[in-house]
């Protein structure tokens, strides 16, 4: 039989406390009410702002747009195939911009910066251009 001495689980409970992370970390997040031509109707991002990137659960990201009292209206900036009713989204706190490098020049890319001429992604310099 194993005998657990009161000092040995003091000490256990001592580190695990040590190890604990403390770190809080608020996120804005709401629930997908409607969905369909490329538009998402969106409860509870009370403080998503106009152009913000928002992310749904299955990895589509959004664009908010409309905001009203009740509702946020998204643009999916993908096909959103497997966004549904009831799923969760999260506001990133990133506004929508497009990064600025002479690397661009005669580049070929979507609203969210990625390259699609099939020449590869590369680095691009940190300076980006709102709206």
């Amino acid at each position: 039989m194993v005998t657990i001495r009161a000092d040995e689980i003091s000490k256990i409970i001592r580190e695990r406390i040590e190890q604990y992370n403390t770190e809080v970390k608020i996120v804005n997040t709401g629930t997908v009410l409607q969905v369909g031509d490329g538009i998402a109707r969106i409860y509870g991002l009370d403080e998503v702002m106009a152009g913000e990137l928002v992310e749904f659960e299955e990895g589509t990201i959004g664009i908010a747009l409309n905001l009203e009292s009740n509702n946020v209206g998204v643009v999916l900036m993908g096909d959103g195939l497997m966004i549904q009713e009831g799923s969760s989204v999260k506001a990133t706190g990133r506004i929508a911009q497009i990064p600025v490098s002479e690397a661009y020049l005669g580049r070929v890319i979507n609203a969210l910066a990625k390259p699609i001429d099939g020449r590869g992604e590369k680095e691009y310099a940190s300076l980006w251009i709102q709206k």
